[in-house]
């Protein structure tokens, strides 16, 4: 029975780890049952925030101003993880961003995993949804800030409990902890060449373009400038 772990959630600005930004990380650590620590924070993306995940999350760009940067945050977040199992609703979505950005680090992260959307699948096959918001109405959990991640969190773990105290004597093994297969691709980043040519697609085509260039990859910078090309036209000199 797992009574002590990690149980977080992130909000980012898409749905693909090695191209999309985490901006927001919340989690608490939980022993016996109890809440023993929290963790916080929201994350510079380094790019404005698109208009859907504001409209989604109520995060916008205000309120990352003065954040620090992914790469110092998800050091703090992985030390606060330990080795604890750790809990989410969808895990792979924000295990998979947390790996990407913990590798780049050379942070290891393997920590084994609880879904409890593989739970809600699992025990409540006739409900049309199980996403968390769903879930929670069905629970009777409160959640005021949906889409926010601590709040998201919180309403997690309250979820995990309450399928742990329905369905945990009669399906022990549904809640053992395991191993999430997620494999960070090595993906070669944009070439000079590349980030020159697209800077001055940019701005030959007068392209308001927000994500930095050194976030892509080569593959990535290559389709962006088949695209421009295809839609606007090559540069004529």
């Amino acid at each position: 029975m797992t009574d002590s772990f990690v149980c977080f959630d992130i909000e980012t600005t898409g749905l693909v780890p090695t191209k999309d930004k985490i901006i927001e990380i919340g989690a608490l650590k939980i022993k016996d049952g109890k809440i023993v620590d929290r963790f916080q924070e929201f994350i510079n993306p380094d790019m404005k925030i698109p208009n859907h995940i504001t409209k989604l999350t109520g995060i916008n760009d205000s309120m990352l101003e003065g954040t620090r940067n992914v790469s110092d945050v998800i050091k703090d977040f992985v030390n606060f993880c330990e080795d604890d199992v750790i809990i989410g609703h969808n895990i792979k979505f924000d295990y998979s961003f947390v790996k990407v950005n913990a590798k780049k680090e050379n942070l290891n992260y393997n920590n084994k995993a609880i879904d409890t959307l593989k739970l809600a699948r699992e025990f409540h096959s006739d409900l049309e949804s199980k996403s968390l918001e769903n879930m929670c109405k069905y629970y009777k959990i409160e959640n005021q800030n949906a889409h926010r991640a601590y709040d998201d969190a919180v309403a997690t773990t309250k979820l995990y409990f309450k399928l742990k105290e329905n369905f945990y004597e009669k399906f022990p093994r549904s809640f053992v902890p395991l191993v999430i297969n997620y494999k960070v691709k090595k993906d070669e980043l944009i070439t000079n060449a590349q980030k020159n040519y697209l800077n001055d697609l940019l701005k030959y085509h007068k392209i308001n373009y927000s994500q930095p260039l050194t976030s892509l990859t080569k593959s990535e910078a290559s389709k962006l400038i088949d695209r421009i090309i295809f839609e606007k036209g090559r540069i004529r000199l």
